[in-house]
């Protein structure tokens, strides 16, 4: 299975930026997709972006412009730039591996165990 890992959590200010990172060890090799989520406390669990190792990529109407998922493939990782951030972005955000169209079944719904995101001043 490919398994991912989150990192890149933390407490950020109102406004600014933070990084996150998921590393799945053979998930180019695979083709397989990665995905993140997020889930607020109190909260359904919301579907963020996409991301095929091709570069494609898909974003939730309600962070485009804000999230950015990007990939290293040199490093086996997928990473999510998150800017202007505010309280709402207060959450754990987590990563999933999927098939997709073309991957292998070592993709198939492999979660990571995610990082918390606290937005606050």
């Amino acid at each position: 299975q490919v398994q991912p890992v989150e990192s890149g959590g933390g407490l950020v200010q109102p406004g600014g930026s933070l990084r996150l990172s998921c590393t799945a060890p053979g998930f180019t090799s695979n083709k397989c997709v990665i995905n993140w989520h997020r889930q607020a406390a109190g909260k359904k669990r919301e579907w963020l972006s996409s991301i095929m190792t091709d570069g494609s990529t898909y974003t939730a109407d309600s962070v485009k412009g804000r999230f950015t998922t990007s990939i290293d493939e040199a490093k086996d990782t997928v990473l999510l730039q998150i800017n202007s951030l505010n309280s709402e972005d207060t959450a754990i955000y987590s990563c999933r591996t999927t098939r997709g169209s073309s991957g292998t079944r070592q993709c198939d719904d492999n979660w990571g165990q995610g990082t918390q995101v606290t937005v606050s001043s």
